[in-house]
């Protein structure tokens, strides 16, 4: 039994003009977007090898892109089952075709969502409550990034733990090429959430989990774990 959707359906109460906007952006780039991001988007292998989701887990990327993460997690983790949605159908196109090359169609699902305001059930039509939630330099491309990791914890199991790596700082870079890593980020819509540290925090502390925080590469990056409780708070 195949996992993966082969056509995309948009929901007309999903954000339109996102899927436009993300869809102009990558409708030629996502051809090339595996080959140039690896020499920027560090910490996305570390981020794959502390998953360690249980046998029989499921595994959610919010923002899976060309399905590169996926991809990875599934060959490495092969007792466990994933999942991924993104906001551009363009990219998803290249997710699906990624997926069947690997021959991972009986373990991988990939369909068209919103990461500000989803259910499994509403994107993937199945009450899936996840182990592990990943997200890879989403945040920093999604304005409203805080109802993005609500929801994220939302849908994770208690125990689960959320995965999360961006861009940080850089505050451990010299000046000028912090200004101008700043400078080519902000041409392509990309934010630093210099208060993620401070919002994960928050939610430890309101529902009890624990928090790793780290900022690799002299803060070019920065990368979290948050583990829920094994029960959640009454």
């Amino acid at each position: 039994m195949t996992m993966v959707r082969s056509e995309l359906t948009v929901d007309p109460s999903w954000p339109v003009d996102a899927t436009t906007r993300m869809n102009r952006m990558y409708r030629y780039q996502r051809h090339i977007y595996d080959i140039t991001r690896r020499y920027y988007l560090l910490g996305r292998n570390e981020l794959i090898s502390s998953l360690a989701p249980p046998a029989g887990g499921h595994v959610l990327e919010i923002g899976c892109g060309t399905g590169r993460n996926l991809v990875a997690a599934a060959l490495r983790y092969p007792e466990a089952r994933f999942y991924g949605f993104d906001v551009s159908t363009e990219m998803l196109t290249s997710a699906i075709g990624a997926i069947a090359r690997a021959g991972l169609n009986g373990r991988a699902k990939v369909a068209h969502g919103d990461a500000t305001n989803f259910t499994a059930q509403g994107v993937f039509g199945q009450p899936v409550a996840f182990d592990r939630v990943m997200i890879s330099y989403s945040l920093s491309m999604i304005p409203d990034w805080v109802a993005v990791i609500e929801h994220a914890i939302a849908s994770l199991k208690p125990g689960g733990q959320l995965h999360i790596v961006d861009f940080g700082d850089q505050s451990g870079l010299p000046g000028f090429a912090r200004h101008a890593l700043q400078h080519w980020l902000a041409l392509f819509g990309v934010t630093p959430r210099d208060q993620l540290e401070a919002t994960l925090a928050q939610i430890a502390v309101r529902t009890g989990a624990g928090l790793s925080f780290d900022r690799p590469y002299r803060g070019y990056a920065q990368a979290a774990v948050l583990t829920l409780p094994t029960r959640r708070p009454a």
